[in-house]
């Protein structure tokens, strides 16, 4: 049986543990698409992070049986062909947890205590007691998402003693929430709450979720962050948001066009933070990741039919 990766630089020790775990097995570890495809076509096992296969790559891949995606993005994947040739496909999803929510509180603690501006002034050895600090503490967040990335952030809220809601599609119940609501049914928490951190992926129905009535319901000092997908909301409404004053400051990981062009204006923007699509940068993101997959591998190799984060082709999630 052969697994093929399309992952480039797949660390030593990762390799080496599956090559010695399972010598029943034979593990291909190539540096991206250009040189996995060769072996495509033989693999019944395919690694990747989910952005380089189309339909005919999975055409030619008459053998293949589970395509495990090393992220939680989905969005480019050729689903209408995987499910027409019932290819099993799993992610990585929950693995970004840790790092997302970090950067969530990393960000909004930035924003509180002036960070930029301390910088700056340290900068241009400038001693300044007259800036103007606040507090998280006692707030209230709504999380627009509240799967492993959403209650990981709503578990950390909860130590600055933070009312915490949830906004999924069907609003059920969830650890660390005080609250949840349907997305059906959810406008109203933008009336209270202080952070609103959107963690939503990329489907149909959450592209354009947030539009511009959605920051005019925002609270004046309120904090909008998105890490989750740059389609959740038009770049302008953010912009027009921001300077309007409908919100105090708008954190943004994800963008509609990535890179952020080096002459885009997001930049210029004293009230707008803008990071690299970085948020879920970990050194502990492929150990987290092949756990999953080893996981699985199990499962598969024993003929079960049940697998953590299984995706259903048809909805992309």
């Amino acid at each position: 049986m052969l697994v093929l990766s399309a992952i480039k630089n797949v660390k030593e020790d990762i390799r080496t543990r599956l090559e010695a775990d399972y010598p029943e097995l034979t593990f291909s570890f190539c540096h991206g698409i250009e040189e996995a495809k060769e072996e495509l076509p033989e693999a019944e096992i395919f690694i990747t992070y989910g952005e380089d296969l189309n339909d005919e790559l999975v055409k030619q891949a008459k053998k293949l049986k589970w395509i495990m995606v090393l992220s939680a993005g989905m969005e480019k994947m050729p689903f209408s062909q995987i499910d027409q040739q019932e290819i099993l496909v799993t992610n990585a999803r929950g693995i970004h947890a840790v790092p997302m929510a970090e950067y969530t509180f990393a960000m909004l603690l930035q924003i509180a205590r002036q960070t930029k501006k301390v910088i700056a002034n340290e900068q241009t050895h400038t001693w300044d007691k007259k800036l103007v600090m606040s507090e998280i503490s006692g707030k209230t967040m709504g999380v627009l998402g509240t799967g492993a990335i959403g209650q990981e952030v709503a578990r950390l809220a909860k130590a600055f003693r933070m009312k915490t809601i949830g906004v999924s599609k069907t609003g059920n119940p969830k650890p660390h929430f005080d609250e949840t609501h349907a997305t059906d049914k959810w406008e109203h928490v933008l009336e209270y709450a202080d952070f609103v951190v959107a963690v939503m992926p990329s489907t149909s129905e959450t592209i354009g979720f947030l539009r511009k009535e959605h920051f005019q319901m925002m609270l004046p000092h309120a904090i909008f962050l998105n890490m989750g997908r740059g389609d959740l909301v038009e770049t302008e409404t953010v912009l027009q948001a921001v300077r309007s004053k409908e919100i105090a400051h708008a954190v943004l990981d994800v963008f509609e066009e990535e890179p952020l062009p080096r002459e885009h204006v997001l930049w210029e923007e004293e009230n707008i933070t803008v990071t690299p699509h970085h948020s879920g940068v970990s050194p502990q993101y492929q150990y987290r990741a092949f756990d999953i997959f080893v996981e699985n591998l199990e499962r598969y190799l024993q003929g079960q039919e049940e697998f953590i984060n299984k995706i259903d082709p048809k909805r992309g999630y």
